[in-house]
């Protein structure tokens, strides 16, 4: 129904319509009249934050957790640049966002006005799509049409640049209907003779593997369920990038861990040595692919993907499928069932023996100490101690991501938020509390590393003032801990500027928020310290003090390939070479 509301009015109408509940944003004078809306009105809930940058991610952790669109609110000029980090993090991780930015009013554009800036032109290469609303009998349309952007096909972020005029003018406001974009239509069902020849591939291959990424996740629970069940028919090993964690369970048979520069040895090995894979949801970036001219020489591939653009991008691709994840799981499922297809038994169970050989490395292994806390125990007692409460994992970046994805385990989708494109330190914080947000029931902790925390840290008082309950549990060795590591390994052993000095007392600092300070560095107190920060009913920053010189292992040296692999030194009780270069054959490199 038609009905006549200023331009301020027609946002948060719109923002009703589209099913939003909660936003994220900082008032400023070029938005002003979208906050008195706001005022005016209970179903929408806002969530102030400290920065801009906080609002973008929380809005990520929001819609990564929830499977909704996030959304922002913020201001001109210094308001829309702040939230720059935390867009392009959105686009290169595929996270529904629509941004709201103010924007100084139409007749002062271009004259350097205070607090003015081309939101438009400096969003263009770090969003889906953007636009600058010069007419208020524009802005419904703009409004709804841009959840449609953000949500369908490949997700991404969405800025809509309004202008305090149009905010201030009074037009007509009708409601979402029949919403599409007239150069934007994503295809979702896959081209039915690909999906037979891909069936005919699967059937004949000999060393198969699936590799899996967040599109998986970002198709929705559907697809999680789908890929799971085309794992249990085929028999085939399965791995994943780091944002496809969850999808397929890190509980399941099939399962070879994450897959990359910090991958398992099987992982890495499996996709080195293939002959064929099918890659569902993935866009063959560098942390995956490592040397290009190396990557998987052997095999033929299968990639299924919305994004067009993706497709041969990185690596040439013997089969391409574009489509929805979820619809050409379908698909598969339903051509390998209704064809009786089946893998050749032996050279299936073969390849299953030469993984197994691999799996007895046990590459994620670590050296324990009962004087010191390794990072990674740290991870292991918070996983076997949060795992049955269904909790939302969130990181910073740096080795206790890493550290994170390794040795904590998802056997569900949309439970795994972390900044895999851009690298995002500072996306931790937020993001837990946008997925508090979204489920203020759970269990949210985000694990971090003491100098990512600090770069966001202000969001802490954005969690007492709504009182929710995210603990933060800092894996603190003092250092930037993969910049330390790279350069140990790479530079010598040359420390620039790496060592984390002048760091604050993070339970005087919790304290000081309104929350709860936890420090823990005995291991045999880990776990009592570890409930302790559970059961507290509010906010907590746990101070989990480690080995500082701990590396992160396996790792696949910079423009190495999969089977050029650095492994832990482990001593004589594991078994393999220390510290060494290993190819497929277990051969000492280096």
């Amino acid at each position: 129904m038609a009905r006549k509301m200023t331009g301020a009015e027609m946002v948060v109408e719109a923002l009703k319509d589209q099913g939003v509940e909660i936003i994220f944003g900082y008032p400023g004078g070029a938005v002003l009249p979208i906050y008195d809306a706001l005022f005016h009105q209970e179903k929408v809930q806002h969530i102030l934050v400290r920065h801009e940058q906080g609002a973008a991610h929380a809005a990520e952790g929001y819609a990564r957790s929830s499977g909704k669109v996030g959304v922002l609110l913020v201001t001109s000029g210094p308001g829309a640049t702040n939230t720059i980090t935390g867009l392009t993090d959105a686009l290169m991780d595929s996270i529904p966002v629509v941004c709201i930015t103010g924007q100084v009013p139409t007749h002062l554009i271009g004259s350097d006005a205070f607090q003015e800036c081309d939101t438009v032109g400096i969003t263009r290469h770090c969003t889906k799509h953007n636009y600058l609303v010069k007419s208020v009998d524009d802005l419904p349309r703009i409004l709804h049409e841009a959840f449609y952007v953000a949500s369908s096909g490949r997700p991404g972020p969405v800025v809509i640049d309004i202008p305090k005029d149009v905010q201030f003018a009074s037009g007509t406001y009708t409601g979402p209907r029949n919403v599409h974009h007239k150069t934007y239509q994503p295809k979702l069902e896959g081209d039915t003779e690909s999906i037979r020849r891909a069936v005919k591939m699967m059937a004949a291959a000999k060393r198969p593997i699936f590799y899996t990424g967040g599109g998986v996740i970002n198709s929705g629970p559907a697809a999680s369920t789908l890929l799971r069940e085309l794992v249990s028919l085929t028999g085939f090993p399965i791995t994943s990038t780091l944002m496809g964690l969850g999808a397929y369970p890190g509980s399941g048979p099939n399962w070879l861990g994450m897959l990359g520069m910090h991958g398992t040895f099987e992982a890495n090995n499996a996709m080195h040595d293939c002959d064929l894979m099918i890659a569902v949801g993935a866009r063959f970036d560098d942390r995956i692919t490592g040397r290009l001219d190396a990557f998987s020489p052997g095999s033929k591939k299968i990639h299924i993907d919305i994004d067009r653009s993706s497709i041969n991008k990185n690596v040439k691709i013997d089969l391409p499928i574009v489509g929805d994840c979820g619809h050409v799981l379908e698909s598969l499922v339903r051509v390998w069932r209704s064809e009786a297809m089946h893998a050749e038994k032996q050279p299936l169970d073969g390849w299953w023996k030469t993984i197994d050989h691999w799996r007895e490395r046990k590459s994620l292994a670590f050296r324990n100490s009962d004087k010191v806390i390794k990072p990674q125990y740290a991870v292991q007692r918070l996983y076997a101690l949060t795992k049955d409460r269904d909790p939302y994992i969130t990181t910073e970046v740096g080795q206790h991501q890493m550290w994170a994805a390794q040795h904590y385990h998802f056997d569900e989708p949309n439970r795994w938020m972390t900044s895999g494109g851009l690298g995002t330190m500072g996306y931790g914080l937020p993001a837990a509390i946008g997925a508090q947000l979204a489920h203020p029931k759970s269990l949210v902790v985000d694990i971090a590393g003491e100098a990512s925390i600090l770069m966001n840290i202000q969001e802490m008082s954005t969690a007492i003032q709504y009182r929710l309950p995210v603990k933060v549990f800092i894996l603190n060795n003092e250092y930037m801990g993969m910049v330390r590591q790279w350069q140990e390994l790479l530079h010598g052993g040359r420390y620039s500027h790496s060592y984390s000095e002048a760091l604050p007392d993070f339970v005087k600092l919790a304290e000081a928020f309104g929350g709860k300070g936890i420090r823990c560095s005995d291991p045999a107190e880990l776990d009592s310290a570890i409930l302790e920060m559970i059961d507290y009913d509010g906010p907590v920053i746990f101070d989990c003090l480690v080995e500082k010189n701990e590396n992160c292992f396996p790792m696949i040296p910079s423009g190495k390939a999969h089977n050029d692999m650095l492994l832990a030194d482990l001593g004589d009780d594991a078994g393999v070479e220390l510290g060494s270069i290993i190819d497929e054959k277990g051969k000492m490199l280096v």
